[in-house]
């Protein structure tokens, strides 16, 4: 037991003594790979991720040597940069569909009008978030339609290739998120009138 604790402690000290290589999160690709879905994803866990995918948006390019996919020319550069651009527009619109459903009440029950107050803040709450996530579907797509370009068409990054086929199902209307969040805004204010109307219920 005493040889296992002196053991113990001269690792911790030796630990202790050797400084950790750390390095400095400058670049796009640095960001993106500090962002992580979780088993369980609770609202700090999709804010954290916004974080990280906002310091990307911010960020430059790290030089086409270290990027996510193999580049070879100025045109695949170029189509890599829509590509990155979109995807994380992408993630940011997840992250924030993930956030407002925490915070969206799907139905406005009679029992709940105690609570009326609350239940409207958090809808509130929830309709910030669909209208970011909205925002970004806008961009999403901005940059989704210059990845698409005509010159690009036979261009293919084999390492990215999920990108490529987002910005595919963008294109042919496959994946629309646009859709997918006015429904989610208009459950909302249908929700948020049955709660306005309960006024009188107690």
């Amino acid at each position: 037991m005493k040889v296992f604790f002196k053991t113990a402690v001269f690792l911790v000290l030796i630990s202790a003594a050797i400084p950790a290589n750390g390095y400095f999160v400058t670049y796009k690709e640095q960001y993106y790979r500090l962002f992580h879905l979780h088993y369980v994803q609770y609202p700090d866990d999709s804010m954290e991720n916004i974080y990280w995918l906002e310091q990307a948006l911010k960020a430059d390019f790290a030089n086409p040597l270290y990027a996510l996919a193999l580049i070879e020319d100025e045109t695949q550069w170029e189509k890599y940069r829509y590509l990155f651009t979109m995807h994380i527009y992408l993630k940011l619109i997840e992250q924030y569909l993930f956030l407002g459903n925490k915070w969206n009440k799907r139905n406005a029950y009679f029992y709940n009008a105690p609570w009326r107050d609350q239940n409207l803040e958090s809808l509130e709450t929830a309709e910030t978030c669909y209208r970011t996530a909205l925002y970004y579907w806008d961009e999403a797509v901005a940059w989704a339609e210059k990845a698409n370009g005509r010159r690009f068409r036979w261009i293919n990054l084999q390492k990215v290739q999920y990108w490529e086929d987002e910005a595919f199902r963008i294109e042919n209307g496959t994946l629309n998120y646009g859709r997918t969040i006015r429904r989610e805004l208009a459950s909302l204010e249908r929700v948020r009138e049955r709660f306005q109307k309960m006024e009188n219920w107690y």
